[in-house]
């Protein structure tokens, strides 16, 4: 079993910047890949960014590429996602995911969920 907590979520202007946090705890001794989402009211759960076990494969949506960057530190058992150039269709609550055997977008192959964390951009 893995715990997975998220942190850094807020309000912004458009423009402007925040990170996300992720931490892991639990079996953290096991090789997951790790990936963001985001659910925004009224529609469905998105991917938004996966990450690889040793952070050397890295996929992301279309809508975010070149503005977000996730990243791991495995030291510290702790996910990011740095976002820049925010838009205020970028609200959402945003969710990471874990698993061991599946690196990719579809949110149905992960096992383990954070409960979220609110990202509000206005413009």
């Amino acid at each position: 079993q893995v715990q997975l907590v998220e942190s850094g979520g807020g309000s912004v202007q458009a423009g402007g910047s925040l990170r996300l946090s992720c931490a892991a705890s639990g079996r953290t001794s096991r090789s997951y890949a790790m990936a963001w989402f985001c659910q925004a009211p009224g529609k469905e759960r998105e991917f938004v960014a996966a990450i690889s076990w040793t952070g050397g494969r890295t996929y992301y949506a279309d809508s975010v590429k070149g503005r977000f960057t996730i990243s791991r530190d495995n030291a510290k058992n702790t996910l990011y996602l740095q976002m820049n150039s925010l838009k205020p269709e970028d609200t959402a609550v945003y969710y990471c995911a874990a698993d061991i055997s599946y690196y990719g977008s579809d949110l149905r192959n992960y096992d383990y969920w954070g409960q979220g964390t609110q990202v509000t951009v206005s413009s």
